[in-house]
């Protein structure tokens, strides 16, 4: 298990190491004129050509991207160009706001996913076939569109909840679940039908393996076999597609917090982008996969426990 953690800890460095160099070398190849930027279009040449200096922009951008990774490495992230605050301390003051939706809506997710799956796979008929419309239609409707639906809805037209969110941590009560109620709702329907769809294929791939019916036939009772020997077999598969959901939603969030005027990573992400700010950029693109490598190493090691073939593997 030890060597299956570390080729996994060593791949995920060298997914951050190779994510880190194209961005890096994509914003400085990006066009956009930084010093300006920050100065304002009435800047005169002179000032531009100082602020260049000053920034470390006239330098070639091997000694940039070498100067970053040594402060990265040593966990200096570096200070925005535009706000003069600590890409450290802009980032964790974000994460929270963004972990916190990413993680109610996981859970709601693989929650839910499971039951209808399980339910799909065993009872089949009308469940069954709503699974799999619900799939379809689930993969067919991008959770921004979701978004602006339930806004306009929701909270415009009936004023449920809030048209724009602010979870903020410590929040609590029934001020919190308002404000994390849409966004949430417009990223899990997604995730939710896709998966539960996934995992009503693997029940229903385990139910008709022989080691069921051997089972069956020494009298195990069937809710046993489901929920002790079934769903651990089908696992792997839930696991896998909830891995890529995760991911696909820290994408997606991106869009979701500017629809919601929420203050999280993906908002800091789009201004940070705009404004060309890239010590700011390459903070948000490390913290993302960073969260991405953890997310899949504790996947594979669920699968891992699980299965032991995949440690083989």
């Amino acid at each position: 298990m030890l060597t299956f953690i570390i080729k996994r800890i060593v791949s995920g460095i060298t997914v951050l190491i190779a994510i880190s160099c194209a961005t890096f070398f994509l914003l400085y190849y990006s066009g956009s004129n930084i010093a300006r930027n920050i100065l304002g279009e009435y800047a005169t040449p002179d000032q531009i050509v100082a602020k260049e200096h000053e920034l470390g922009l006239d330098r070639p951008i091997i000694v940039q991207f070498g100067e970053w990774a040594t402060r990265a490495v040593s966990g200096n992230l570096g200070i925005s160009w535009f706000t003069s605050q600590g890409v450290a301390e802009s980032l964790l003051t974000r994460l929270p706001v963004t972990l916190t939706l990413l993680i109610v809506a996981i859970i709601c997710i693989a929650t839910f996913a499971t039951v209808i799956g399980i339910a799909a796979a065993v009872k089949r008929g009308w469940i069954d076939r709503v699974v799999q419309v619900g799939a379809v239609l689930g993969e067919a409707i991008p959770s921004f569109v979701l978004g602006i639906i339930f806004v306009t809805i929701f909270a415009i037209n009936l004023g449920w909840f809030p048209a724009t969110s602010s979870i903020q941590p410590g929040s609590t009560g029934s001020a919190w679940v308002l404000s994390l109620a849409l966004p949430a709702i417009a990223l899990v329907v997604n995730g939710l039908t896709s998966t539960a769809q996934q995992i009503r294929s693997a029940v229903i791939a385990q139910l008709e393996k022989d080691y069921v019916r051997t089972l069956r036939s020494r009298g195990i009772p069937e809710t046993i076999v489901l929920f002790k020997h079934v769903l651990r077999s089908a696992a792997p598969a839930g696991l896998t597609v909830l891995s890529l959901h995760f991911i696909g939603m820290l994408g997606g969030v991106v869009i979701i917090e500017q629809i919601f005027a929420l203050p999280g990573m993906g908002a800091l992400a789009v201004q940070s982008t705009v404004l060309g700010d890239t010590p700011l950029v390459m903070g948000v693109v490390i913290y993302t996969v960073i969260i991405v490598i953890i997310v899949n190493l504790l996947v594979d090691l669920a699968n891992g426990w699980l299965n032991p073939k995949v440690r083989v593997s």
